[in-house]
Formats: C-alpha cells, sequence, structure tokens
C-alpha cells in the first residue's frame, strides 16, 4: 500500500470512527396509556419548521398500546435541539379528534409537558440532546 493509499485509508476510518461516536440515542417513555385501542404516534423534530408541520420529523414512529406505558426509541441522533409530538389515534381514524371547542378529545402529549391550555411553543417542548442515550418521559394528557 502506498503512502497516499494508507493515508485516505487511516482518514475514512478516523471519520467513520468519528461519525459513530456523534450517533446518540433517545428514549421516549410515555405515561397515562388510557386506552388500548388505535395506534400512539410519535414525530420527533429538530427545528422550528418541524415542529410547526412546515419540515418532515427527523424521525417518526408508532406502535398500538399495550399497557399504561409504551416505550419509543429514536436512533442515530446527532447532538442538538429536538422536540417530541406524541398523539394517540384512540379510534384509528388517522387524526386526533377534538370537541367543538377544538380541544382534543384523544390523547397527545409533547416533550417537556408543558401545563398550557394550546399547542406548546417550540421553546416550551424542546430538549437538547447532548449524550449517547437520552431518556424523556411524557405525560399523555
Amino acid at each position: 500500500m502506498n503512502r497516499f493509499a494508507r493515508r485516505a485509508f487511516f482518514l475514512s476510518a478516523l471519520l467513520a470512527a468519528t461519525a459513530g461516536a456523534q450517533a446518540a440515542e433517545l428514549t421516549v417513555v410515555l405515561q397515562d396509556v388510557r386506552t388500548q385501542t388505535g395506534l400512539i404516534k410519535v414525530a420527533l423534530v429538530d427545528s422550528q419548521a418541524g415542529w410547526d408541520g412546515k419540515a418532515l420529523p427527523v424521525q417518526a414512529t408508532g406502535a398500538p398500546p399495550s399497557g399504561e406505558q409504551a416505550t419509543f426509541v429514536f436512533k442515530d441522533l446527532k447532538p442538538g435541539a429536538y422536540a417530541v409530538l406524541i398523539t394517540h389515534d384512540e379510534n384509528g381514524n388517522g387524526q386526533l379528534d377534538t370537541n367543538m371547542m377544538g380541544m382534543p378529545v384523544e390523547g397527545y402529549g409533547f416533550s417537556n409537558n408543558p401545563r398550557v391550555m394550546r399547542k406548546p411553543t417550540w421553546d416550551e417542548a424542546r430538549f437538547e440532546l447532548v449524550g449517547e442515550a437520552t431518556h424523556i418521559d411524557v405525560a399523555l394528557r
């Protein structure tokens, strides 16, 4: 192997190791699941645009409920600011149902569990993902 090939190999190995070291994992534990029907949907966003629905989530997942708690894991994340939006489509119609006043009648939750009578702002729900593994609890409302 010539000198150039050795340097290129070393540099690519170093970059691969550095990229892997920066990957983080987020575990979201959802509390207070009140019904065992439908689908729980979880979206992870990393910007104001994502929070406002003007950009796609970084990752999204969903699962049928199975008990009063549900756990969702997001892998290979870059450190930075994120927020989580959760809806429980209890009747499986593909949307979060609301009453005549516009208040949700199905379960929902946000990172940081802000106690507001509206959708929280990006700043109220965002958190910093800094380590290799972060765990947050979200209460379903």
